[in-house]
């Protein structure tokens, strides 16, 4: 890594915010794999609705769960699905974009429309919809959501390949010859990865909270593996006697979307050369 490129780094606290908040939470998810505090799943109903620090680090739920191990496993959780949903959406709609840049016409008309009846769905209303059809849990979420974040990359990635087909070496590669597939693994979606790569960052700090809000409604991960957005649905009834119990989920929900969030704003100023000399 170049030093101009470390100083820029250095310079962006957006940047640097996202980057700690979004490796404190991969990693303890990762650590999640290997060691938590309790099994996340024991039940200690003597132990019920205890505080932070009574019981352990932040207390217990009221099957006397550690909230501490549940919170770590549901961060493992959170991220899994946020990642196969944005890799799906992103997938899906990086081949739809490029396709309506490269071809035109016809073709991306009839993309951009698809796009706009996807957008007219929403994640929660299409889980509730697949949620019918196929039973709520993981997989259920992972569609749902990536489904939503189909039109978001498709209309990305056609913005920004519609800038690299226009470009001189583009049309060189044309007059040359080469064919559409050929130019689109050589010279377009190299020239916008780095877009894509922001546009998924971002979309997975969503991803999370949509999550959450599908776990709180009952459509995300079957109980009893621990969910973000369970946790909160379950501490409504004891909001009173232990409000810890919507805290410690809430707070790590909002940090999580905040660090990625960042996280995707710090990488598109740092890449996108305009932003930067405006910056």
């Amino acid at each position: 890594m170049s030093a101009p490129l470390l100083r820029r780094i250095a310079g962006r606290m957006q940047l640097l915010v996202g980057a700690v908040l979004t490796v404190a939470i991969v990693g303890i998810a990762i650590l999640s794999q290997f060691w938590t505090p309790e099994a996340p799943t024991r039940m200690r109903f003597a132990l019920k609705l205890k505080g932070p620090l009574v019981q352990g680090l932040l207390g217990t739920d009221h099957f006397g769960r550690d909230l501490t191990s549940m919170l770590m496993v549901g961060a493992w959780n959170s991220l899994s699905i946020g990642v196969l949903a944005v890799a799906v959406g992103a997938s899906v709609g990086t081949v739809l974009g490029v396709s309506a840049a490269a071809r035109g016409g016809l073709l991306e008309g009839a993309i951009m429309r698809l796009c706009d009846i996807l957008f007219a769905f929403p994640a929660v209303l299409s889980a509730i919809v697949l949620g019918a059809l196929m039973g709520p849990g993981a997989f259920t979420a992972v569609i749902a959501i990536g489904v939503f974040m189909v039109p978001v990359f498709a209309r990305v990635t056609r913005g920004a390949a519609a800038q690299v087909c226009a470009r001189d070496y583009v049309l060189a590669a044309r007059a040359a010859g080469k064919g559409q597939a050929r130019i689109t693994l050589e010279h377009v979606l190299p020239n916008i990865a780095s877009h894509i790569i922001v546009q998924a960052t971002i979309q997975l700090g969503l991803a999370i909270l949509t999550e959450a809000g599908l776990s709180f409604l009952g459509l995300g991960i079957a109980p009893p593996a621990p969910s973000w957005g369970r946790m909160l649905a379950d501490a409504q009834t004891y909001l009173s006697a232990a409000p810890h119990l919507a805290l410690v989920p809430g707070i790590a929900i909002a940090l999580s979307v905040l660090g990625f969030n960042l996280l995707g704003d710090g990488l598109r100023d740092l890449i996108d050369p305009r932003r930067r000399l405006g910056g």
